[in-house]
């Protein structure tokens, strides 16, 4: 079924006002659509941001912890190396100061060492059994006391005296 002419004149303004409003409306709804966009973008922009900033301040603590164990596990080595090149150093010098004492067996002044070494038994232990040691010095015995006066044992027991170890 069709209008007559004269009633699509008269319904052309309806459609034009119908038109306009829907187009209107349209306008209202792509606006508002468009504005909800951008605050959706905007607040995932800021949330982006935001896990940007955090995952940079994790990275950040993480380069900064492990950067700390690094250090200190570094310095650890260090130190034990010091330790251990001390160790070697100490060892080193209680070989040779037992080497030096041992020397003395064959020194001009190893009698007058040996006479003082008995007066020092005989003060210490009286009545000891009094021998020589191989390695220099005296070994003085009295039953269950025993008193070592070898020259590496004195050496040893003077080096290892307060104040003598740096």
């Amino acid at each position: 079924m069709s209008l007559p002419p004269a009633a699509d004149a008269a319904l052309a303004p309806l459609r034009a006002a119908l038109l306009a409003d829907a187009q209107a409306r349209a306008a209202e709804i792509t606006r508002a659509a468009a504005a909800q966009a951008r605050a959706i973008l905007d607040d995932a922009e800021r949330e982006a941001s935001a896990i940007r900033a955090a995952a940079v301040a994790a990275g950040e603590a993480a380069a900064r912890a492990e950067a700390a164990e690094r250090s200190a596990r570094a310095r650890r080595q260090a130190a034990e190396r010091v330790l251990a090149a001390r160790t070697e150093g100490w060892l080193a010098v209680r070989e040779a100061v037992r080497d030096a004492a041992r020397a003395l067996r064959d020194d001009p002044r190893h009698p007058a060492i040996l006479e003082s070494l008995r007066a020092v038994a005989a003060a210490e232990l009286p009545g000891a059994t009094i021998t020589e040691s191989p390695d220099g010095g005296l070994v003085a015995q009295s039953g269950t006391r025993r008193l070592d006066l070898t020259l590496p044992t004195l050496a040893l027991d003077l080096l290892e005296s307060p104040g003598a170890r740096p």
